[in-house]
């Protein structure tokens, strides 16, 4: 047994180990449980009682053997590595670039609104967007009958047919923050308020069933219609540079009086034409007593904007769709 015991050393002592596939072979020969040093102390039942102390010290100091020389090259074969690869590098070189992410275009957009609205003295404000219809829609001075209450343009979570029930919908517009905020804090108020909304809307290139929209309320005593336009003029050159052309037309929402919308002229290679970015008025006198706000002492101005379609004419983007794909080779060019 004793002359076993030294071929084993004598093997483990003379074994090459030039790379980490013969390093493992070295262990899986001699350290592994089926491995020579384990088979060796399977024999040791059929050593001579007298003999065994000497055997099993001959034993020990061969495992202990193999386990040092598996420590021993393992930490040459890392030491080599790091140095073969400190030997190529060369630190003057610039680092490779390496993608790491970035906002979505959407929140870039975002937050550039934000910013600029925050700039003119807003804050922001929250609200569900699971809502009753008094928020949605009868406090904002949309009739019953009005055709945004239909089920082709609302998404109803539930649709009730009784008198104590109101509907519940995915809201379709950010204004219901505008209702709560008038309930829950006095005059004045200055504050956008940004989010999600829903409208159940075929999916075309410039339309979808959700997008990203930013209202924006000032109520106080004396606000006027000029004061509204300065505001929307400002925040047409702050976001598309102080070159931009603009225009202010009439138009017609129920919950402003007088109502106006905003476009910007968009360069393209047809010639250029003229895209709306918002629309806004003067807050409804209805809207104002609907949310507990006497009229005949407040007057205030009304907002909102599509974040996409913010987006998507800052950015030459031509189909929403984009917006929401999750391609990275889209979404790739975003990164700063």
């Amino acid at each position: 047994m004793i002359e076993k015991i030294a071929q084993i050393k004598e093997e483990i002592e003379k074994r090459t180990i030039s790379d980490e596939d013969e390093l493992e072979a070295f262990r899986l020969e001699f350290l592994s449980r089926n491995g020579k040093v384990q088979k060796m102390f399977g024999e040791m039942g059929s050593v001579p009682p007298k003999e065994r102390a000497t055997v099993g010290k001959a034993m020990n100091e061969v495992k202990q053997l193999a386990a040092k020389r598996f420590e021993e090259e393992k930490k040459k074969l890392e030491s080599s590595t790091t140095r073969e690869f400190g030997a190529l590098d060369d630190i003057t070189l610039p680092v490779e670039p390496t993608y790491t992410g970035s906002f979505h275009p959407l929140t870039q957009a975002l937050d550039e609104i934000k910013q600029i609205f925050l700039r003119l003295g807003f804050n922001v404000a929250d609200g569900p967007e699971l809502e009753d219809d008094f928020h949605n829609f009868t406090a904002l001075n949309f009739p019953p009958d009005h055709p945004a209450r239909d089920m082709q343009d609302t998404f109803f979570v539930r649709k009730s047919d009784k008198k104590d029930e109101e509907d519940l919908v995915l809201r379709t517009h950010t204004s219901p923050v505008q209702i709560r905020l008038m309930k829950d804090q006095d005059p004045p108020l200055r504050s956008i308020m940004p989010g999600r909304v829903y409208r159940n809307e075929a999916v075309t290139a410039k339309s979808y069933f959700q997008f990203n929209q930013v209202e924006g309320l000032y109520l106080d005593e004396g606000v006027t219609m000029g004061e509204l336009i300065e505001t929307l003029v400002m925040f047409a050159r702050l976001m598309y540079g102080a070159d931009v052309k603009y225009r202010v037309r009439p138009s017609y929402f129920p919950f402003t009086e007088p109502s106006l919308e905003m476009d910007v002229w968009w360069e393209s290679e047809k010639g250029g034409q003229w895209l709306e970015i918002l629309g806004a008025g003067m807050v409804d006198p209805n809207v104002l007593t609907a949310a507990g706000v006497d009229p005949e002492k407040y007057t205030g101005f009304a907002f909102g904007m599509g974040v996409d379609r913010i987006a998507m004419l800052k950015y030459g983007i031509d189909d929403i769709r984009l917006l929401y794909e999750n391609d990275l080779r889209f979404l790739n060019q975003f990164s700063s």
